[in-house]
């Protein structure tokens, strides 16, 4: 089976350290990635291009992560959505406000992320077959 293309995934991390390491993660197993700096850096993409992943940090300066995910979901409903954080507290209003959403709670290591990122598409794939 050949793949038509990869999977586009939209990061939003505002940590320059974790951002190049999640690029340099998702790249090597394979996903196509475009990361920004904050939410609000993150909407026009959202609005042109075409997303099978937004995987976006909670806590950002100018727009959170689960602000971010709502606009998502006016702006690309079929774009699915993933948060990372440090932040337990966080981590249970994203599951309230965004509860399809995976959490991933910091410190992970980058093949645990890979594997969660694997997961979420592993049913399209099946459901593809």
């Amino acid at each position: 089976m050949t793949e038509l293309r990869k999977i586009k995934i939209l990061l939003a991390e505002d940590d320059d350290a974790m951002r190049t390491y999640l690029v340099r993660a998702l790249e090597k197993a394979d996903y196509e990635v475009l990361a920004v700096d904050r939410g609000t850096a993150a909407i026009p993409h959202l609005q042109n291009g075409d997303f099978d992943l937004l995987l976006s940090d909670i806590v950002m300066p100018e727009m959170d992560g689960i602000e971010l995910a709502q606009r998502c979901n006016e702006i690309a409903p079929r774009t699915k959505v993933m948060f990372i954080t440090g932040f337990a507290a966080v981590t249970l209003r994203a599951s309230r406000e965004q509860p399809q959403a995976k959490v991933l709670s910091k410190p992970f290591h980058l093949r645990d992320l890979v594997m969660e990122v694997d997961r979420v598409f592993a049913g399209e794939a099946q459901a593809s077959l």
